[in-house]
């Protein structure tokens, strides 16, 4: 017996790539539209990465600093993807969704904890 296929998954080449960069487009745009959380980390963004850019003396510094702040949205999203998705299953309280929404939020705090231990010690360096 083999596992069931997503309709979804059919495409292959270029067809593929094109839309898997809608997909992520509409993903961004979900994001921005909808998580004040990551308005506000596309805004940190902005201003940090012209800014890492500038005060990065090497490639290593700018592209460490650069990363970390790219790393944030990309955790955001993904903290994002799991509320979402969770409060589709149920918006009711419960300790387990509560659970997947503080770890979610704690893998944010990490990546900003992040952003600042980089910067520090590449700029006090």
């Amino acid at each position: 017996m083999t596992a069931p296929v997503s309709p979804y998954k059919g495409k292959t080449g270029l067809r593929r790539v094109l839309n898997a960069a809608g997909y992520s487009w509409a993903g961004l745009v979900a994001a921005f539209r909808h998580e004040d959380a990551f308005r506000q980390e596309v805004l940190l963004a902005a201003l940090l990465v012209p800014l890492a850019a500038y005060l990065g003396e090497t490639g290593i510094e700018r592209a460490l600093m650069i990363g970390t702040v790219l790393a944030v949205l990309v955790v955001e999203l993904l903290n994002s993807a799991v509320e979402a998705a969770v409060d589709r299953i149920s918006l009711e309280r419960h300790d387990l969704i509560k659970r997947a929404k503080d770890m979610g939020s704690a893998a944010v705090m990490i990546a900003l904890v992040n952003v600042v231990a980089v910067w520090a010690l590449v700029l006090l360096d």
